[in-house]
Parts: C-alpha cells; structure tokens; sequence
C-alpha cells in the first residue's frame, strides 16, 4: 500500500476516533451538567448540560459520514453525508437557544436564583482543558481532508470551549459575589453562541462545495 492510500485511510481513523471520543465525553458531560444544574437551579450549568448534547448531535453526525465514506467511494454520496451531519447540528443548535431563552425569561419572572454554582466551576475547568484538545485535532484532520463538516464539527467543539469559559465566569462570579441574575446573563451568552453557530451549520450545508478533496 503506497503513503497516497495509506493517508486517507489514516485520515478517516482519526476522524472517526474523534467523533467517537466527542460523543462519550459529551454524553457525561451532559448528563453530570444537567443534574448538577437541576439540583442547583443553575440555568448556566444546565444549558451547558443541554448544549452537550447538541455536541453527541454533532459527533453523531461525524461518525455516520465518516462510516459511509468507508463504504463508499462516490464524491456525491460524501456530500450528501456531510449535508446531513451539518443540517443536524445547525437544527440542534437553535433548538438549544429557544430553550434557554425561554428558560430565562421564565426564572426572571419567579425571581430564581441558583442555590449554588460550585459544580459549575469544577465541570467547566475540566471541559477547558477537553474541549480545547479534540477542537484542536479536529480542525488539524478537518483541514487534511479538506472536510466542511469536520470543520464545523470542531467550530461546535470552539462553541462548546467558549461556552466552557462564559459557565466558568458566571459560576465563579455568582459563587463569590452573589451578583442577581449573573446566572441567567450566562445562559443568554450560550443561547447567542448557539445561534452563531446554528447559523453558520446552516449556511455551510447550503452550499456546493461540501467536498472531502483529500480523501479519494
């Protein structure tokens, strides 16, 4: 087998692995998040217990693709694949921000403030240092195979690392100083990333140029 063959196929393992990685991680991410948020009335934590999800979505949608283009060897069928996986993740991602938004507006009405933020703060400095490792891979392999998808898959992976910072300082900030509504202004912050990058998922799975040219 020549270095030409033995590239992509290399390619598609690592993009393969770090779908799988980004699923297994989010899903406990997710599910710690969203507890921890709901005991602790923390709408930061819990939207970005929710916006993990949104992130398996993602992952999700990397694995199939990737699983077809072993399959398959037609340029057509990637970008139909691709298409799909950015369609999926744009979707989820406004999902996520209706949510939080109306989530917000309903705790401003019942004046709720969190009991506690401290998970928030432990979960987050974990997801930073995650985070910002499988981002960086991904826009390396994204790059190499000159995937639209990978890239959004790590821009969602950026989303979820910024996200991480916005969950830190409210959680930090409500934890020592009490600030009213610090809680809820972190969640409106994720709600806004998420429509960005919903925006941007969207706008990518329109276009024509859904191509993987390194991997043929």
């Amino acid at each position: 087998m020549t270095t030409e063959e033995v590239q992509p196929r290399r390619l598609l393992r690592t993009a393969y692995l770090l779908g799988i990685i980004t699923v297994i991680y989010n899903i406990a991410e997710g599910l710690i998040s969203i507890v921890f948020g709901a005991s602790g009335d923390s709408l930061t934590l819990l939207g970005f217990g929710i916006d993990s999800f949104v992130e398996v979505i993602s992952g999700l949608g990397i694995v199939h693709m990737i699983s077809r283009m072993k399959r398959d060897q037609e340029v057509s069928v990637w970008d139909k694949a691709e298409t799909q996986a950015l369609w999926i993740t744009g979707i989820s991602f406004f999902i996520l921000a209706a949510g939080l938004v109306i989530s917000s507006i309903l705790k401003i009405i019942h004046h709720s403030e969190p009991t506690t933020t401290l998970a928030g703060i432990i979960i987050s400095v974990v997801s930073i240092l995650a985070m910002w490792i499988l981002m960086r891979q991904k826009i390396k392999v994204g790059k190499a195979m000159g995937s639209e998808a990978v890239l959004a898959d790590a821009a969602c992976t950026r989303t979820c690392l910024y996200l991480s910072f916005v969950l830190f300082f409210a959680s930090a900030g409500y934890e020592i100083f009490r600030i009213p509504y610090l809680d809820i202004a972190g969640a409106l912050a994720i709600a806004g990333f998420a429509v960005h990058e919903g925006f941007e998922a969207i706008e990518k799975a329109k276009s024509d140029s859904l191509v993987c040219k390194n991997v043929n």
